[in-house]
């Protein structure tokens, strides 16, 4: 089966601790609301310490519009973007040498936070020696759930030609999103959740010529589920001003009830129960989504310590977010024979499972 055998991850330069956040937030939004103090309990309630950024912290205090914010996220999603696949491609952990780029056959990349066409993955071919007849498979659209999908998507090119090497390059500058004139709760719970974060793993088929050293994850199955109707979870409002966020205050039940019967029915088609997965690779979309998590699960809080680190040292980066997570696993290094479940929920309503297996 399709392996992953590398990871890389990218925090971007401007390191923001959780209570300078709440300061900005109060600052602007104070006048707006008259139980503002309450408000901002959301900041201390997350278990969030620190939040990486591509830009200074007084670079929010003033207007930007939609021209300003996509030009930094071209910017800036090329630069980090070619970090990330560089620092993957040399797998100093996992490979056991470094691979060329033009051994790489296919990019799918996945972003929703800006806009780009020709699309980040091409403006990086043209500074990283790339084939010209490198697939591009751009993804757009599907926040937090965008990670495991493109694995996901990578999973089955490599199935289709088994020989290929597939890199996965997820970036997400949330932050360029921020709207200070947009006094919603949504947008003040965003404030409190969302950074940026870069990350590039690669996929490689059954007879691709790249190798691990270590023990790493098969791509076993993986599988997608739909939501009818429910556009108005999360998302974004398309403004003059650019992205507002739709963040329901539903979303936590909404996994509790939902996302249990999708991973139970997943896991039983693969002839196994919840306690033969020994690691969970889930996107921490929050406190109380990896609550959710547990609940619908009946995990105990241990299966998702490795996501709570993450959320409290990174945020909810959105797409990137569970690839720092696998990253983390890998780095850890279980045991050959342990299965893995990676599992994250996006915008459409939707979610995406894959079932791994460390060989």
């Amino acid at each position: 089966m399709p392996k992953i055998l590398s990871v890389s991850t990218f925090k971007p330069p401007h390191e923001i601790q959780q209570h300078q956040a709440a300061e900005l937030t109060r600052a602007l939004f104070s006048e707006r609301f008259s139980n503002i103090e309450r408000l901002l309990r959301v900041f201390d309630n997350g278990d969030i310490e620190t939040r990486n950024i591509c830009m200074p912290l007084d670079w929010f205090e003033k207007e930007h519009d939609f021209e300003e914010r996509n030009a930094l996220y071209i910017k800036h999603a090329v630069e980090y973007g070619v970090q990330a696949v560089t620092s993957c491609l040399k797998g100093e952990h996992t490979l056991n040498r470094p691979v060329d780029a033009s051994e790489i056959d296919a990019i799918f990349f996945i972003s929703s936070s800006g806009i780009s066409t020709p699309s980040i993955e091409a403006r990086i071919m043209n500074l990283l020696p790339f084939r010209d007849d490198t697939k591009r498979v751009p993804i757009w659209g599907l926040g937090c759930a965008g990670g495991a999908a493109g694995i996901s998507r990578a999973y089955e090119f490599c199935l289709a030609y088994p020989t290929a090497n597939v890199l996965v390059l997820s970036v997400e500058l949330c932050s360029l999103t921020f709207q200070k004139d947009d006094y919603s709760k949504s947008n003040l719970v965003g404030a409190s959740l969302f950074s940026d974060g870069v990350a590039c793993a690669l996929v490689a088929g059954d007879h691709s010529t790249i190798k691990a050293n270590q023990p790493t994850p098969n791509i076993m199955a993986t599988s997608s589920k739909f939501m009818p109707d429910s556009e108005d979870v999360m998302g974004w409002d398309v403004k003059n001003s650019g992205l507002h966020v739709i963040f329901s205050k539903s979303i936590p039940s909404i996994i509790t009830k939902w996302l249990g019967p999708f991973v139970h029915e997943f896991l039983a088609v693969n002839e196994l129960t919840k306690d033969d997965i020994a690691h969970f690779v889930a996107h921490p979309g929050g406190k109380k989504v990896l609550e959710s998590y547990e609940a619908a699960l009946g995990f105990d809080s241990t299966k998702t310590d490795v996501s709570r680190d993450i959320l409290r040292e990174n945020g909810n980066m959105s797409s990137p977010t569970i690839l720092y997570v696998l990253e983390r696993f890998m780095v850890n290094k279980p045991d050959v024979g342990d299965y893995g479940l990676m599992a994250a929920l996006g915008p459409g309503f939707c979610g995406e499972l894959l079932l791994l297996k460390w060989e």
